[in-house]
This record gives C-alpha cells, structure tokens and sequence, in this order.
C-alpha cells in the first residue's frame, strides 16, 4: 500500500510517498481504508528525528484518521462499512491502517467523513487534559495558548458549550477574530499584549491554562494563575523551563504535564470512551465543530508539513488519501 514515509530526518522535502507492508489486524483490531489524516505538530517532530513511534506502531507519521472499516472483531460496536475516525500511535499517512478497536470512535452525525480526520487528536487532548485532569467547571476562566491552532480552536469551543469563560493567546487580528467567533471572550495578541496582566487584569488570573508552548511560558504561567489554578501542559517548544516553587505555593497551584502518544493502549481506550459519551453528544448537535484551515492530497504531505510551520494557518490541516 502507499504511505507517506520520512526519507530521512530533516525538511518537509523528506517527505515520500513509498510501498509499505499491508497493516494486519491483530485480535481486538480494526482495519480502517483511510479517507483522511490529520496533521500534526507531532508529526512535524517526527520528521525531523525528534518523536518516534512508540514500539508498535508504524513508522511513518499520522496520529489520527478518517475512514471506513474493512475489517472489526465481534463485540467492538463495529462493522465493515462503518465511518469512523480513530486516534493512532503513528502510521495515519497511509492508505489503510490498523488501530485498537478501542482507539475508535464513529464519525459523528453531521460530520463530513474527511473533515472528521481532524477530531480525534485535539479532542482527546483537549478532554483529557483541560477537563479530565484539569477538572475546568463552569464559570471558571480557562486560558488557551495558540487559541487560533487545532487543539485550541476545539479548546476554545468546548471551554465555552461547558460553561467556562474562554481566554486565548494568538499573534494577529485575524487569528483572534476567528477565535472569537467560536466564543472566546479575552482576546490577547501576545505580539503587543503581555498575557499575564491581561488575564490579571480582566479575570483576575486564569483557573485553568492549557499550555502548547512550554519553556519560558511556564513561569508566566504561574503567575497568570488564580489561586488554586491549574496548568495543564502539553508540549516543550518554548526551550528550557524555570520554575518559582514560591509562586506556585502562594497560588496553591497544580501543574500537569502529559503526553497522549505515548500513552498504554487501555489509558487511551478510557479516554476515548469519555470523548464519546462527553463531547460527541455537542458535536453532534451542531454546538461544537472541527476547524479545517487547510486540505491536501496525499501526496502534498510536504506542502501540508510547510503550512504546519509557517503557524498561518488557523484550525487543523488534513491530508486526504
């Protein structure tokens, strides 16, 4: 089958499409004939020989798909023909793939099949990490970095249909329209703006922070923070981190810090299920939905990668196979 394989560590330009080996279905596993994959930052990282496929996965890039089954076990809730997106180790930058039947979710009513390969990813991360560990609640200010990316524009949506007071960081004008739009309420350009006196200044701090970029933000995190804020932290772009244990005493403040990825498969099957029984429910009735900026063919994955580091994208980058 064709799979988009990294040649080589390095550039988007090592991106090649490739014959691998057919996926094969171990028991509890459902092929799916891939519609679409999302990209991810993930993926970009993994090109460039930094994030490699935990044991067990394929070794090309891809973390989340769109498809239809070819094949499911008895008694997974599926059936050959089926639309469904899944959340992947790696291996989404092909033709079929196989996936824990666990890791499988059907594609919501009212979802276009290639436009629900940008689903499983960022709403995983964002339930689990803002609203399962986090634990934001209604009426509480939840602050999302990069409000105008894929993890943040469904933050956004899900922080506001669950009653929280939505509070972005984005880089220009049109990036926080568009986050507006989906209902966040503080809109902070970070190139002008210092995010810390203004969630201070307009909410008193932030009771939950979703954090993209780590690094240097985790100090400015702290002291954004509420009393008994939390900050859910889930990536490392931003270099070394500090960390003022004072400041986060005096705050009485959490920090959680997490990966999906590289998560067992019965932690991720747990977290799927809560997606479903949680959030497809507001996607279904139309109060919540993916953000697409951007669509390619398969075998513009390069492009598609190219777009993903330019940051001028908004919402999330499909690859349709």
């Amino acid at each position: 089958m064709r799979a988009i394989v990294v040649k080589e560590p390095g550039a988007a330009s090592m991106l090649v499409e490739a014959e691998v080996e057919e996926p094969v279905a171990g028991p509890g596993d459902v092929l799916i004939e891939v519609a679409a994959a999302g990209v991810n930052r993930a993926d970009v990282l993994q090109r460039e020989g930094h994030y490699p496929s935990p044991p067990g996965s394929p070794a090309w890039p891809g973390l989340e798909v769109s498809g239809t089954v070819l094949e499911a076990p008895e008694l997974s809730g599926f059936a050959v023909g089926d639309a469904v997106c899944a959340l992947l180790g790696g291996g989404g930058y092909a033709e079929r793939v196989a996936v824990p039947a666990g890791q499988v979710l059907p594609v919501p009513v009212g979802i276009d099949l290639v436009d629900a390969a940008g689903l499983p990813e960022v709403v995983a991360t964002v339930w689990s990490n803002v609203f399962l560990l986090a634990d934001l609640r209604a009426g509480e200010t939840l602050l999302v970095h990069g409000g105008s990316s894929g993890i943040g524009t469904m933050a956004v949506q899900l922080g506001r249909v669950f009653g929280a007071r939505v509070a972005v960081t984005a880089r220009s004008s049109s990036k926080l329209e568009a986050c507006a739009e989906l209902g966040a309420d503080i809109l902070i350009d970070y190139t002008v703006d210092d995010f810390v006196e203004r969630i201070r200044a307009e909410a008193g701090g932030a009771d939950v922070i979703l954090d993209v970029v780590g690094g240097d933000y985790l100090s400015r995190n702290v002291r954004a923070l509420a009393v008994n804020g939390r900050i859910a932290n889930i990536a490392s772009r931003g270099g070394t981190s500090s960390l003022d244990l004072n400041a986060l005493m005096m705050k009485r403040g959490t920090i959680r810090s997490t990966s999906l990825r590289a998560r067992p498969a019965d932690e991720k099957a747990a977290i799927v299920a809560s997606v479903r029984e949680n959030v497809w429910p507001v996607i279904e009735n139309g109060a919540v939905h993916p953000v697409i900026g951007a669509r390619f063919p398969f075998a513009e994955a390069a492009a598609a990668h190219e777009l993903m580091e330019s940051s001028s994208h908004i919402g999330k980058i499909l690859l349709e196979v």
